[in-house]
């Protein structure tokens, strides 16, 4: 892996009816939607890491499945007058690795205030295919190759 780029997960996560859970970020606030996803901490593996994030964005930690996982890691590129803002220049971008899961709870269990430091202000479930235009321009890419790789998993 590219150490310029930062190690991570995705989640695509969807629910019974095939509707992708989408969430508009706190810290960075504007008309753009995102899945859940975020970096892998020291000694922690991908599957860790994607349960913690989804725990501290969603507030989710059961009623769900994990369907597969991405073939490869996609990775992201910051825009340059982003780089030395997000991770204080650390990183150029994050590598991701994917995971596909199914939510089979009730709208009631997501909670975007489970911690003190909420990711989140508002949620939705949309059609997978509008993640795409909703998402920030440098993740559009991105997006196109996660919905691409968990098409089989929309019946």
């Amino acid at each position: 892996m590219n150490e310029k780029y930062r190690k991570g997960i995705g989640v695509f996560l969807i629910n019974t009816d095939n509707k992708l859970w989408v969430g508009q970020r706190l810290d960075h606030k504007n008309e753009y939607w995102q899945m859940p996803q975020g970096g892998i901490d020291d000694k922690e593996s991908p599957e860790e890491a994607m349960k913690r994030e989804l725990m501290e964005e969603t507030g989710l930690g059961e009623n769900y499945k994990i369907l597969g996982t991405s073939s490869s890691w996609f990775r992201y590129q910051l825009p340059s007058n982003l780089v030395n803002v997000i991770w204080g220049g650390k990183y150029k971008g994050q590598e991701q690795l994917w995971f596909a899961c199914k939510f089979y709870g009730s709208d009631v269990e997501v909670n975007l205030n489970r911690f003190s430091k909420p990711e989140f202000f508002k949620w939705r479930w949309i059609n997978p295919s509008d993640s795409v235009n909703l998402a920030v321009p440098f993740k559009k890419e991105l997006y196109s190759l996660v919905l691409d790789e968990f098409s089989k998993f929309l019946v």
